[in-house]
């Protein structure tokens, strides 16, 4: 078969049994394209089984990223499948190594920038009144964004000094919040927002209208705060998160311990942030080598 009408066949699968979106057909064609322009072949028999890995050899090359290379990979992969299984194409595919994506270590901060973040609220403000209650509780109990943002005042329990959550999965957990957080938990609860439209609601941190906050706000506040911190890496309301786990960790809790507290279902997803503290570690290791 020629091999653009097996393109055209393999497009109309993509439409019409995947429902692909455009820009995700877009990318698969595109990809097909690429390795076209280099193994010119017009029939579909002229295909040899070894030049996806060939393929991937020259793109490692030209030095491409691991996840462009494992996407272009995956595209061949499928479109060859599909060969297959329509019976274009009859030679059996080797199995291809895909290259590792170097893991991402997550941004995290000093205890001292935590601080400062934590101190740039005006107390003097309603809803800098909330915001500290907010990055306190995050920060305090290690808690997603959206579990912040949810947060009911059914979930807390003052006396005991604990949050019960649902997390991801509608799995339940049970976290401390400690009382350096709660006092400020408490001063915004029976502060601020005792005088909010919403205080019936259900929901802890309310806009000026009553209304649960977004995670936009979040995103944009925790930005606000960083720049009157002066701290000028990149912060998310997650670094919190991150920087709540790599601190624990340094500070000698026990791995176990903190996946549950994190609501991690694998405990693979909890061991980065050993990565984190060892890397923090050699990095202040070298920093007073360089000194002394």
């Amino acid at each position: 078969m020629e091999i653009i009408d097996a393109i055209d066949r393999y497009k109309q699968f993509l439409l019409a049994e995947k429902g692909l979106s455009k820009t995700t057909l877009d990318n698969y064609l595109e990809d097909l394209k690429l390795f076209h322009r280099i193994f010119d072949h017009q029939l579909t028999e002229q295909y040899s089984p070894y030049e996806i890995s060939d393929f991937a050899i020259l793109m490692a090359q030209e030095g491409k990223k691991p996840t462009t290379i494992i996407r272009r990979i995956s595209a061949l992969r499928n479109y060859f499948t599909f060969l297959q299984r329509e019976g274009i194409y009859t030679k059996e595919l080797p199995l291809i190594d895909k290259p590792k994506v170097p893991q991402r270590l997550p941004n995290v901060l000093s205890p001292e920038d935590v601080e400062a973040l934590l101190d740039a609220p005006n107390l003097d403000k309603a809803d800098e009144v909330r915001d500290k209650a907010m990055l306190e509780v995050m920060y305090a109990s290690g808690l997603r964004v959206s579990e912040v943002l949810n947060l009911s005042m059914s979930n807390i329990n003052a006396q005991k000094g604990i949050l019960r959550l649902i997390g991801k999965g509608s799995k339940e957990r049970i976290v401390p919040i400690g009382d350096f957080a709660l006092e400020y938990l408490n001063n915004y609860i029976s502060g601020p927002r005792s005088k909010n439209p919403g205080r019936k609601t259900k929901f802890v941190f309310l806009n000026k209208f009553g209304k649960p906050l977004s995670r936009q706000y979040f995103f944009r506040m925790v930005k606000v705060y960083a720049e009157r911190a002066e701290i000028h890496e990149t912060v998310s309301p997650h670094t919190l998160r991150h920087s709540f786990a790599t601190h624990l960790l340094e500070n000698g809790a026990d791995l176990r311990v903190v996946q549950e507290m994190l609501g991690h279902s694998n405990i693979a997803t909890t061991q980065i942030y050993t990565h984190v503290s060892t890397k923090r570690i050699i990095s202040a290791y070298d920093l007073y080598t360089r000194r002394t």
